[in-house]
């Protein structure tokens, strides 16, 4: 079908719940996406902070070709290699001592619920209320859906889960103010990415895991949208000088295929059962196999260096070419521009340049580009965004 075609069939068959702009997009290549007309783009979305080695990376096409002829899906009712040795790289990089897999960042953060709700009650706790924070995005399923805090995602579908609590972000005394032992666990994003791309400070979340000590809390961390080097660290808690009791995990992690994970401490694993959680598809021998290759690269010192880099290159260079009018703010290859206007033409205007960029909020544009980013990808897109934004009304 050409690329009309495939629009119109859409229209007629897919029940709509995004709102597409016109290129039919057929393959990729690093750094660049080719649609149905030859036009290339740098992408500088990556599928929503997906693509972390880029799009069709050679290594990485290999390693699941060579899985997907061996063995594809068995279910989590048998042993797999790849679902081990990948949990083993998670714990082993981090203050985890064991994980539970999921297909996507809402199951994760659905998971996190229940197990914090299953260690309360193994605690003798009554309380089983969720503290989140003014602006979070954790998921779109019911449970998720009740932290995440923009009114029209919720109001739809209300009731959601009762018992959930929201303080304004990198509100310290606020949260104090709803922290209490009544609650089971606080839920927050180290760097906000759906909400405006909005880092936490250094005293907020180690101010949140005293509270949480004082009240016997869980401190979950999402880091499903900043993690896995995003942030120029293999884990965006490493910034912070503080560690969560769990955390939430995904979008980069297999490099473009369904993965979801939850790195937890022992006190909660010992809690929670067969038969607690499950998934049909989670960890399957394709998908780990991709995401121990991506863990592998990702998580080298000279390639998180390099993303770190990166982000201060970006932000640096968007400041002074957008001036005063933008403020610009973020970590590693995780960066937002707010102004003072839609950014909805400035994107869609970039895209004719060739450039994929997406929002944060009617204002704010978020850039999470391949973690592969180099000086001239990055330069590139700089004097496109400001080429852009002077032609916009």
């Amino acid at each position: 079908m050409n690329a009309q075609e495939v629009i119109e069939a859409e229209e007629r068959y897919i029940l709509r719940t995004y709102l597409r702009p016109a290129p039919v997009l057929e393959r990729g290549e690093g750094m660049h996406l080719f649609d149905t007309e030859g036009q290339r783009y740098l992408d500088f979305a990556a599928g929503i902070a997906v693509a972390a080695l880029g799009h069709s990376d050679p290594q990485w096409a290999a390693v699941v070709a060579k899985q997907a002829a061996r063995l594809t899906h068995v279910s989590n009712l048998y042993y797999t290699a790849p679902q081990v040795e990948l949990a083993r790289r998670l714990v082993e990089a981090s203050f985890a001592d064991k994980v539970f897999f999921c297909n996507t960042g809402t199951e994760a953060n659905e998971g996190a619920i229940k197990f914090a709700r299953k260690f309360a009650a193994s605690q003798g706790r009554p309380g089983r209320a969720l503290v989140a924070f003014q602006g979070a995005f954790h998921g779109r399923t019911c449970g998720a859906l009740s932290m995440t805090h923009k009114v029209a995602y919720r109001e739809p579908f209300e009731p959601l889960l009762p018992e959930v609590r929201f303080a304004p972000f990198n509100d310290l005394e606020a949260a104090a103010r709803v922290i209490d032992d009544g609650v089971c666990a606080v839920f927050v994003e180290p760097v906000q990415g759906e909400g405006g791309v909005r880092p936490a400070t250094a005293e907020f979340l180690q101010g949140l895991r005293r509270l949480c000590d004082a009240h016997g809390a869980l401190l979950v961390f999402d880091e499903v949208q900043c993690g896995l080097g995003r942030t120029g660290q293999l884990w965006a808690y490493q910034g912070y000088g503080v560690e969560p009791d769990l955390l939430t995990l995904a979008k980069p992690l297999a490099g473009g295929l369904p993965i979801g994970a939850i790195l937890l401490r022992q006190a909660v694993a010992a809690e929670i059962g067969p038969g607690d959680h499950g998934s049909t598809f989670a960890a399957g021998p394709v998908v780990c196999a991709a995401a121990c290759h991506v863990f592998d690269r990702v998580s080298e010192p000279d390639f998180l260096g390099r993303v770190a880099a990166a982000g201060e290159r970006l932000r640096q260079g968007l400041t002074t070419a957008l001036g005063e009018g933008a403020t610009v703010r973020g970590r590693g290859l995780l960066v937002g521009v707010e102004v003072d206007r839609p950014v909805a033409p400035w994107i869609e205007a970039a895209r004719q340049r060739g450039l994929l960029v997406i929002s944060a909020g009617p204002n704010i544009l978020r850039l999470c580009p391949p973690l592969i980013a180099t000086d001239e990808d990055i330069d590139t897109a700089v004097e496109i965004l400001a080429t852009s934004w002077r032609e916009v009304p």
